[in-house]
């Protein structure tokens, strides 16, 4: 199982918020090209790193801050957060994205993200399935829907998807939990290499989680609160 630290921005800043609420925003540090240094150097692989000023701009806004990190270290990284059109696309491969989340536009333009996926191919892009309460959430998670998550992914693995984040909207920043059953429940209705996200909180979680099939997990919180110390999860990756 993949471990995948997270970087989320806003102002070009790296920070936390709870259930995805950006009046909870609390941020950890000013410079997130050092954060992503760090997890390099801790023997991390790979990024996942958010823009979450464009998830509210519907725009790419932080691609300088995607291209600082790629160019100062090795870390492959996914990125998301306001990409709506080819031209976002391609501002954030050529800043040095390895794969892209297509997340609300995945719900409001389906026929954009297919022909990405005939562009770039399945191994770039990666579909983004933010649920509260197992419906799909868009537009940085301000905006919900009546879409059933599990059905919604499965709907795209028959239109050619190979990698989803799933974000437990409920959980995100909490640090109580992983969402198994919602997780078990995906892997056994599709086979999509299934990417976990959301309420981290112990070494206990991710073990849970690699039992339970995930292909990769993204940790956030619980790294920056210092619950699980980076020393460990590069432990856990050997």
């Amino acid at each position: 199982m993949r471990l995948i630290p997270a970087i989320d921005i806003i102002e070009g800043k790296c920070v936390r918020l709870t259930k995805g609420d950006y009046s909870t925003k609390k941020i950890y540090n000013e410079n997130p090209s050092e954060v992503a240094k760090e997890f390099e150097n801790a023997g991390m692989e790979y990024l996942h790193l958010v823009d979450l000023d464009g998830a509210k701009s519907n725009h790419i806004v932080n691609h300088r801050v995607l291209e600082q990190i790629t160019s100062r270290t090795s870390l492959r990284v996914d990125f998301g957060g306001g990409l709506k059109s080819a031209g976002d696309l391609k501002t954030a491969f050529e800043c040095g994205a390895n794969r892209i989340t297509a997340g609300s536009i995945a719900v409001e333009n389906p026929e954009t993200v297919l022909e990405w996926l005939a562009e770039y191919g399945a191994e770039k892009i990666i579909l983004g399935a933010d649920a509260a309460n197992r419906k799909i959430s868009t537009r940085g998670w301000m905006q919900n829907s009546s879409i059933d998550v599990v059905q919604f992914i499965g709907q795209y693995e028959q239109n050619g998807i190979k990698y989803v984040i799933c974000t437990d909207i409920g959980r995100d920043g909490m640090l109580q939990g992983v969402a198994t059953d919602l997780y078990r429940d995906i892997l056994s209705a599709t086979s999509v290499n299934l990417i976990a996200s959301g309420g981290v909180s112990s070494i206990d979680d991710l073990t849970e989680l690699k039992i339970t099939g995930c292909e990769g997990v993204i940790i956030g919180k619980a790294l920056y609160e210092g619950r699980i110390k980076i020393d460990e999860l590069y432990k856990l990756k050997d």
